[in-house]
């Protein structure tokens, strides 16, 4: 490259930097890229198989750059300066995007307070960096240090091989007589479903399409639908088709916005941790011990409604356990729901053992049309007695929160059974509440099993205060990675879809500013 082109270039792509960052005359040396230049200038090409987008960093321009100072003439001293300030800028927006992600999460309606960003520093990161025998890997090391986080990373670089797959590269044809494909039956799919499902892992190397859908094909569907939250009956059905037909470059997408999501999920809190992954519809609890991260215990959860009654996403340290809660019924949900039914059913009132409580804390056991008129003003609330109908079954796990969202059991057990499951006005039910509660309160011998499910039957509200909090996460990831395999879930609250618009967004508007 000629030198004038270069520095009309790099003047182009850095003209406020010059002398602002740090490292300057690092990169260059006597007007030649040090092989730290050239590494950087390699890392920021590379940036999309972290799920990030090279022209962001302009990788191609300082690739060029940087090549053609090593093989062309050497840079004069302004020249150097400039190909030296244009890369640490760079280096410094990747290692800002690569660990900490390109969004204000709440931009997506996620209120985290331990954000990675807050206690991370690019140009204090990047001068640690170039002190290390191994630039590049020091680099790239930014990223999440949690094992989601490289596991994606590698399923994303398969994903992208797949991308021009001949499997893929005309539709499945329309499925045979009810729109359903059942054992058995002949299909003229059958060949290319046989690929598809080979491609993905989930039928073995080297298996061979057959004339009728025959069990052997059956099992890679059931395992296919397992990995995308569908009922695992080996029926393909309407379902289970519009899986099959996401493509590989789709779901590389998809893998993309999970990364994003780790970058600003705090899941580095303390030795004991729970998270839900409220897409997923499960809760796991870990702990860290010698800097290895275990899940010790792993269920199904019920989230918020796709439609009206989102789980919000935070995080938040639990500080209690109620055991036999009362149940203080939301003013949304007694002005929607709980005073119309009860207008229409006195009985549900004693059935489900409400009670109001007036405004110095008196409980009134009278259902009369006065009282409920109060709920709907503001003056008196409504509130569920222990028992059996109780809408928090018999425990409940507090972490403070402005939303008013807890983990609690439920008296509705049938629903756990479903695939999907937001079911709740936003909080979220457990499936194991007595093993749940083990977990947060092992600290303590004396909580035994035995002890936990005593103080649940017992009909009186007790609290119980954790001596050490344990950190919640309400996280949200569409894809995962669990024993080497990739699942994928249903993106229910449209975060994916924002956070996709949000970045292809702001995207468009730094490269229309340069």
């Amino acid at each position: 490259m000629a030198p004038s082109l270069l520095a009309r270039g790099l003047t182009a792509l850095c003209l406020a930097c010059l002398g602002q960052a740090a490292g300057a005359g690092v990169f260059l040396d006597g007007g030649r890229p040090t092989p730290a230049a050239l590494q950087a200038a390699q890392v920021l090409a590379d940036a999309d198989a972290e799920g990030l987008e090279p022209q962001d960093y302009d990788a191609q321009p300082l690739m060029q750059a940087v090549t053609g100072a090593a093989q062309g003439p050497a840079l004069d001293e302004a020249g150097a300066a400039r190909l030296d300030a244009a890369l640490t800028a760079a280096l410094h927006r990747y290692l800002a995007d690569l660990h900490a992600g390109r969004i204000d999460p709440r931009q997506i309606h996620a209120e985290f307070t331990a954000l990675p960003a807050r206690d991370f520093d690019p140009a204090a990161y990047l001068q640690a960096a170039l002190a290390t025998p191994h630039f590049a890997d020091a680099l790239r090391a930014a990223a999440p240090r949690v094992p989601l986080y490289a596991s994606l990373r590698a399923l994303l670089a398969h994903y992208r091989t797949l991308a021009g797959h001949a499997a893929w590269a005309t539709p499945l044809p329309p499925l045979p007589g009810k729109r359903k494909l059942e054992p058995g039956q002949p299909w003229a799919g059958l060949a290319q479903l046989t690929q598809r499902l080979v491609a993905l892992g989930d039928l073995p190397e080297g298996t061979q399409p057959t004339p009728t859908y025959d069990t052997v094909l059956q099992e890679g569907v059931k395992a296919f639908q397992q990995r995308h939250a569908l009922a695992a009956d080996g029926v393909v059905g309407k379902g289970t088709l519009a899986q099959l037909e996401v493509a590989p470059a789709q779901r590389a997408r998809q893998i993309t916005l999970a990364m994003e999501h780790l970058r600003w999920t705090p899941l580095q809190l303390a030795p004991r941790m729970i998270v839900v992954n409220v897409p997923e519809f499960v809760l796991r609890a870990y702990e860290v011990h010698g800097g290895a991260t275990t899940v010790a215990l792993s269920m199904k959860v019920i989230v918020g409604k796709s439609v009206k009654t989102h789980t919000p996403l935070f995080d938040e340290p639990m500080r209690f356990i109620e055991f036999s809660p009362y149940w203080n019924v939301p003013p949304s949900i007694a002005r929607e729901e709980t005073v119309p039914r009860l207008r229409r059913d006195s009985a549900y009132f004693t059935q489900q053992g409400f009670e109001f409580v007036n405004g110095s804390g008196q409980a009134v056991t009278d259902l009369t049309p006065d009282h409920l008129n109060a709920v709907l003003q503001g003056q008196m609330r409504l509130r569920q007695r222990p028992g059996p109908h109780n809408a928090l079954g018999d425990i409940k796990f507090v972490f403070p929160n402005h939303s008013n969202i807890y983990l609690h059991h439920t008296p509705s057990t049938q629903l756990f059974a479903r695939e999907r499951r937001d079911f709740s006005h936003g909080c979220i039910r457990v499936e194991d509440p007595v093993a749940l509660a083990r977990f947060v309160l092992q600290d303590d011998p004396a909580w035994t099993p035995e002890r936990i499910r005593e103080a649940m039957g017992q009909g009186q509200s007790h609290t119980v205060r954790l001596p050490r909090p344990v950190p919640v996460v309400l996280a949200y990831s569409t894809t995962i990675v669990k024993n080497g395999r990739p699942y994928f879930f249903a993106d229910i609250y449209g975060h994916d879809r924002l956070l996709d618009q949000t970045l292809r967004r702001n995207a468009l508007a730094r490269r229309q500013a340069r």
